[in-house]
């Protein structure tokens, strides 16, 4: 594995958003279509993980999203974050903060 620099961590813009909307995507049974809220702006992106769970069961949660990546068009569908997750044999739990932070508020 190649070591990353602070200067590539410092271009990631990691934040805190909340889950606040999902719907299964026809024919997919891995990935959902999800929306995710920043505080001052919502977008939509595609959440892994839909063999493991309800999408109705993730709405609400509080996660923290990578919001500057290039999107990506998945399903037809634009993916315009990445949710970070532990990957427990190909099982996502989502990062999260365990306080009340508001949305968008910026990790580092």
């Amino acid at each position: 594995m190649s070591t990353a620099t602070y200067d590539d961590f410092a271009k990631l813009d990691l934040r805190v958003a909340k889950i606040v909307a999902t719907e299964p995507i026809p024919g997919k049974s891995r990935i959902i279509k999800g929306i995710i809220d920043l505080g001052n702006e919502k977008r939509d992106v595609i959440i892994g993980g839909a063999q493991y769970y309800q999408h109705e069961d993730i709405v609400g949660k509080t996660v923290i999203a990578i919001v500057n990546l290039q999107p990506k068009t998945l399903a037809g569908i634009e993916s315009n974050a990445m949710l970070l997750a532990a990957d427990v044999d190909d099982k996502p739990f989502w990062l999260t903060v365990v306080e009340d932070v508001p949305l968008g508020s910026p990790i580092k």
